[in-house]
């Protein structure tokens, strides 16, 4: 299903990305050339994740089903390697480049200066990194002819998020925490204090939120994008708190504000990056607590791009996914959406309408630019 939506879209996204893109011009060792995909086998797109790992429901899950689904659709090779820590970073983009990719994709924030780092190293590769641009050792951005830098404004969508957790919240508080206080992580939780604010102001309500101040850009983190027991104990104290709605921004962390929700009544959870509702489709009981997701397009500006180096046009034009794009969004309500009335889903639609129409600006101080 996720594959069929993929391609549906794939055309919108190659537009999106091809208007972002400066004139073809193979910035290194692309073997596509002018004989367009004609590259087939020869190719190599290759992926590195963070160390949140292949199989979080979230983050890299769905950078890496953007890979295998190009990898299907082209016939190319691929190889994919995981980090367990920060440490394996640049060994592990080592590893590929000595297994001759073409196309190197490093998955977030984390892997900027590695990126940036194993880029000027090897020129003739094209790198691509998800949610950053490349830095260089003093973690300064630094611009490289062969990395396209792929970042989502995901505090557009999260601000829906946060309206419809306000709106369908029954106890008057809402909650959201992250896993390592970086930009990539606090730009939802922008988003989603500006949406439970905008709710509060329309209707004249005071829906609380915990775990994080806007203001003060402080709240609630783990440390790490891994400690699933330390969110779900996090979790906890925001629903005994009263929350009945945790948004957590922490890869597979994420999995203990589902274990935490699924034990007590009336509590529910917002999900980030993938739909969560079809990320856990192997465990429905955590499908039923989950009101909704912000999603970030991750899949498609993967597929897309690697379809654009395997073609011979690689460009190192930054691509911001938004509302207007596509390249962020919210999910379906699933389960959940007879609890989300007709007049809230109305109001979050006509939201999202005015934020493409410049109506309404989301702002964060960790919003991309292209």
């Amino acid at each position: 299903m996720k594959s069929l939506r993929s391609l549906a879209v794939l055309g919108v996204a190659s537009l999106t990305l091809a208007a972002c893109g400066a004139a073809p011009d193979t910035a290194g060792g692309g073997q596509g050339g002018s004989d367009g995909g004609q590259a087939g086998s020869d190719y190599k797109a290759c992926m590195v994740s963070d160390s949140g790992g292949w199989d979080d429901k979230s983050f890299n899950e769905t950078s890496k089903a953007g890979l295998d689904a190009a990898v299907e659709k082209l016939g190319i090779q691929s190889q994919a390697a995981e980090s367990a820590g920060d440490s394996e970073f640049g060994p592990n983009i080592d590893n590929l480049v000595a297994g001759n990719c073409n196309l190197i994709f490093t998955v977030g924030f984390l892997l900027a200066p590695a990126t940036g780092e194993k880029a000027q190293a090897n020129p003739d590769v094209n790198f691509a990194i998800i949610d950053s641009t490349a830095q260089d050792a003093d973690g300064n951005p630094i611009e490289l002819d062969n990395v396209k830098p792929i970042s989502f404004d995901t505090a557009q969508a999260a601000y829906l998020a946060g309206y419809v957790a306000a709106g369908s919240s029954k106890t008057g508080k809402v909650a959201t925490y992250g896993g390592i206080n970086i930009p990539t992580v606090t730009i939802f939780m922008d988003g989603f204090a500006d949406g439970v604010a905008k709710y509060n102001e329309v209707h004249g309500a005071n829906v609380q939120l915990l775990g994080w101040n806007k203001d003060t850009q402080q709240g609630s983190f783990v440390g790490n994008f891994e400690d699933q027991t330390k969110g779900k104990s996090l979790s906890d104290t925001f629903y005994d708190q009263g929350a009945d709605i945790v948004m957590p921004v922490a890869g597979p962390v994420g999995a203990g504000t589902l274990a935490s929700a699924k034990e007590g009544e009336g509590r529910m959870v917002v999900w980030v990056d993938a739909d969560g509702y079809e990320t856990n489709a192997s465990d429905p009981d955590a499908q039923k607590v989950i009101l909704t997701s912000v999603m970030k397009e991750m899949d498609k500006a993967v597929e897309d791009v690697t379809t654009q180096a395997a073609d011979g046009s690689f460009d190192n034009t930054p691509y911001v996914g938004t509302l207007e794009n596509g390249g962020v969004g919210i999910a379906p309500y699933h389960d959940l959406d007879a609890q989300v009335p007709a007049e809230l889903k109305s109001e979050v639609d006509q939201l999202k309408q005015d934020i493409i129409d410049g109506k309404i600006t989301v702002e964060s101080t960790a919003s991309p630019t292209a």
